[in-house]
């Protein structure tokens, strides 16, 4: 029976992160106050987690840890709906050596939880 469990709870968080990816094209956040505002595309690499690609010689790279938390606003394509901020952990860093993602790493992102954006 655990392992049924096991095996929903994927199918479900996988499910959850699809719809991420169809609804939101890139995310923006800033480290800091002071920092200025960064803003990715969002990629679907693997297992359907959303994720970043950053320049391995990037600040934001320097700045982020595996478990750090950060407020990420999800940007719709183009205006095709609302943003959403959503308190977001930065799963995994892996640096990518193959094809044209050469010189770059992949951010893993997983949603912890989510906040209405009113402008």
């Amino acid at each position: 029976m655990e392992e049924k469990t096991s095996t929903n709870n994927f199918t479900k968080k996988g499910s959850e992160s699809r719809h991420i990816l169809d609804m939101y094209y890139s995310v923006q956040f800033s480290l800091n106050s002071t920092d200025p505002v960064y803003i990715f595309k969002l990629r679907d690499i693997s297992y359907n987690e959303p994720c970043i690609l950053v320049k391995e010689d990037s600040v934001v790279l320097k700045s982020l840890k595996v478990n750090d938390i950060l407020n990420m606003e999800y940007n719709p394509p183009e205006s095709s709906g609302s943003s959403k901020l959503l308190s977001t952990r930065i799963k995994d860093i892996s640096k990518n050596h193959y094809g044209c993602f050469t010189g770059h790493s992949l951010v893993g992102l997983s949603i912890i939880d989510e906040h209405d954006i009113h402008a």
